[in-house]
């Protein structure tokens, strides 16, 4: 079972991007995630394993420089 999560983000430029995937790269629980540069929100959607917190994701984010804002969803 997996939780998906969701940020609205201050990436901007595919550097940021590379930022990130070296960071969610060494993370064993976050399995897949993408961005939406084209979103005015710059969205990242992130599927992790359900013991990983939305919090660790906003802390890795801001220790790369990058703002986020979880946004809450429901199906």
């Amino acid at each position: 079972m997996t939780e998906i999560f969701i940020f609205k983000t201050s990436v901007h430029t595919q550097a940021h991007v590379q930022q990130v995937a070296m960071l969610f790269g060494a993370v064993e629980s976050i399995k897949q995630w993408s961005f939406d540069l084209e979103d005015c929100d710059r969205i990242l959607r992130v599927v992790v394993s359900p013991d990983f917190e939305a919090e660790s994701i906003a802390q890795l984010l801001g220790n790369a420089g990058v703002a986020c804002e979880h946004m809450v969803y429901e199906l």
